[in-house]
């Protein structure tokens, strides 16, 4: 796969939304910059936050010749009970609820349309979003996103949830525990698994409100089939606005035959495969950054 993007520094906000606090990552020139682009938002995945789309958001943020006149804003949230942003008191994690997040953000940036962008769970949320507000999403990116997940990726995902250990006693524990030999993690990798990995009493613990997890341990143990809010299959219908669907083409969660049904889901589907995993954001950034650049640059669609 291709290196990794440098990540360069970041600037940050927070707004309220309900009852948490909305943490993000922004990057690039305000939208009254000459020739800047409709303004991004995208949404991390359930096993990932905004610190993974630093780079990617920098390098989209820019003009292809480098340049930073042009380019677009971009902001990279952390979910509610995600990363850096709130826990919700009440659980209120429903597709309506990050929805309202999603606005919330955009209202306080002052952007009346935005093109969203969401990989894994963020493809869930920017789906709804999208269907149940035409009129403020000009374009939907959906990155190895389906409605339906593959049986293995699901498997995967919720057993690596759910058997986790609920903290590690330090950074090299964690490292070893996903595999990795910690004399060889490079600083880049490291810092985020910091970032990804809070402190509490002490020890390290997944930045993540326990619910999901509980979510993942009543699915696998006892069929619980998780309540979203929504027929996702419904909401991409409904989506009016150009949709860019890509999937990794070694994804274990959204199945070659999945692919067919989205496309027939909605005319308005481009769906492009790319080299890489169901985690494309970190398996080929480079891949998943020329993959957008077209879409993004069409101004067919008002972007």
């Amino acid at each position: 796969m291709s290196a990794p993007v440098t990540l360069p520094d970041r600037r940050t906000g927070t707004v309220e939304s309900g009852d948490v606090t909305i943490f993000y990552r922004h990057f690039g020139a305000p939208r009254s910059a000459s020739g800047a682009g409709t303004p991004m938002i995208v949404l991390h995945g359930q096993s990932y936050f905004s610190y993974d789309w630093i780079g990617i958001a920098d390098e989209l943020a820019r003009r292809p010749d480098g340049g930073s006149d042009g380019g677009r804003e971009i902001v990279a949230m952390d979910m509610r009970g995600f990363g850096s942003s709130g826990w919700s008191p009440g659980q209120a994690y429903k597709v309506q609820d990050f929805a309202a997040d999603v606005l919330a953000v955009a209202d306080s940036r002052g952007w009346d349309r935005f093109v969203l962008a969401g990989h894994s769970m963020g493809g869930r949320n920017a789906t709804y979003t999208a269907a149940a507000h035409p009129k403020r999403v000009e374009k939907l990116i959906l990155i190895d996103y389906s409605p339906t997940n593959a049986k293995a990726g699901s498997m995967r995902v919720m057993d690596q949830s759910v058997d986790m250990p609920e903290s590690f006693s330090g950074l090299d524990e964690a490292l070893r525990y996903f595999g990795l030999d910690p004399a060889k993690v490079d600083a880049a990798k490291r810092a985020r698994f910091e970032a990804y990995l809070g402190t509490f009493d002490g020890n390290y613990t997944v930045s993540r409100d326990p619910y999901f997890r509980e979510v993942f341990r009543k699915t696998r143990d006892e069929g619980v089939k998780p309540d979203h809010g929504a027929d996702l299959w419904a909401c991409l219908g409904r989506v009016a606005c150009p949709i860019l669907v890509l999937r990794g083409r070694q994804s274990d969660m959204f199945a070659p035959e999945t692919a067919e049904k989205v496309r027939a889901a909605n005319a308005n589907v481009t769906l492009v495969e790319v080299e890489g995993g169901h985690n494309i954001p970190g398996d080929n950034p480079a891949g998943l950054i020329a993959a957008l650049r077209p879409f993004l640059a069409d101004r067919s669609a008002g972007a």
